[in-house]
């Protein structure tokens, strides 16, 4: 049953982000996901940030789409336990660079994404993501921005 859950779910997501639609995604996350990023160590915590960072993503890639799907088992970074976890291969591009990337998102008992870490390459996109994810969180009021000496 757990393994129609996560695959409902996985299912669900992955149509919301190709098609832009972040009202979708919220009942997908757990009140207390975390999300960790390919420019940030520690990761975004609590369903509002991470809705707040979809918003500020969904509007800065481009000509997103998923290209493969895998599903497994994997250790959680917050406890060390084992989840239920789907691996989404992505490509986009970003301020004209492109990026190949992955999804790993990871389930809790009831079907809903627990964990989210995301991976990109090259580092050039790398860079070029986090500025342009930098910029929209400072835009969208998420975190501070830089203080004018």
């Amino acid at each position: 049953m757990e393994t129609v859950r996560t695959a409902e779910t996985t299912e669900r997501f992955r149509t919301a982000v190709e098609k832009g639609e972040l009202a979708a995604l919220s009942d997908l996350f757990t009140e207390d996901i975390r999300l960790y990023s390919p420019v940030k160590f520690t990761p975004f915590e609590g369903r509002p940030m991470v809705l707040g960072l979809f918003g500020v993503l969904l509007r800065t890639f481009e000509d997103f789409r998923y290209v493969g799907h895998f599903e497994g088992t994997a250790e959680t970074s917050a406890d060390g336990e084992e989840a239920p976890s789907t691996i989404l291969l992505f490509r986009a591009t970003v301020n004209g660079k492109q990026i190949h990337g992955i999804d790993l998102l990871q389930f809790d008992g009831a079907g809903r994404i627990k964990e989210f870490t995301v991976m990109v390459r090259p580092q050039s996109a790398v860079h070029a993501l986090g500025q342009a994810v930098l910029d929209g969180l400072v835009a969208d009021g998420l975190v501070p921005g830089a203080v004018d000496s």
